[in-house]
């Protein structure tokens, strides 16, 4: 069991920052402020934890194409068809796969496997996976319709009052509104759909049609 604490994520924050833009940096720390708010709702003593998947989750983000194929190559990974077609969904993968070289003391899987979920989603995402997901649609920095929409209805349904049945089923409904709104706009703009988000939005779907 890796143990994360107050000041390793301190020092991660200021490792990360060197990583990427101003911009990139702004949008990381506000999806860790929201997985924590996520976290205390959901699974308070994964915060740390989480906060470390959310400080990682885009330290690839600003690489090229070519970067990402490179790292993948240099672990003896290799982009799928679909991933090729959909470059900007190969940053959770690298990021994911870059983590044990990169920042070995946080190379928990909770971590590893919330940074590589965190922008496609799949079939049987663990809470801590779906937490990361949500928190990077509707982190604050987010100005986009859909995201302020997502952000009005998850918050708006007050969780906190909620019971813990209650309380996962709002995650679950949000997250499938999500995966619908990333659907319906890659089809607009007749961009392939990855199959991992069929199927994450499938599962979502059934279970709400047989609770």
């Amino acid at each position: 069991m890796i143990g994360i604490t107050l000041e390793m994520l301190t020092e991660l924050r200021v490792s990360v920052g060197k990583r990427m833009s101003a911009k990139r940096y702004a949008h990381t720390l506000a999806v860790e402020d929201m997985v924590a708010r996520l976290c205390a709702l959901y699974t308070p003593d994964e915060e740390l934890l989480m906060r470390a998947a959310a400080l990682l989750h885009d330290i690839t983000k600003e690489c090229t194409k070519e970067e990402h194929l490179a790292s993948l190559q240099s672990l003896g990974l290799e982009a799928t068809k679909e991933e090729l077609f959909a470059p900007k969904t190969l940053h959770a993968r690298t990021a994911a796969a870059l983590i044990p070289s990169l920042y070995p003391e946080f190379a928990h899987p909770t971590v590893i496997d919330a940074v590589r979920w965190h922008t496609t989603g799949h079939a049987g995402m663990t809470l801590t996976e779906k937490l990361l997901y949500l928190a990077d649609y509707i982190d604050e920095s987010r100005t986009f319709d859909t995201c302020v929409l997502l952000r009005k209805t998850f918050w708006d349904a007050k969780p906190e009052e909620m019971n813990p049945a209650e309380r996962i089923a709002l995650l679950d409904d949000v997250i499938l509104l999500s995966l619908d709104m990333t659907v319906n706009d890659l089809i607009a703009e007749h961009k392939s759909v990855a199959i991992d988000t069929v199927e994450a939005r499938n599962e979502l779907l059934f279970a709400r049609a047989n609770p």
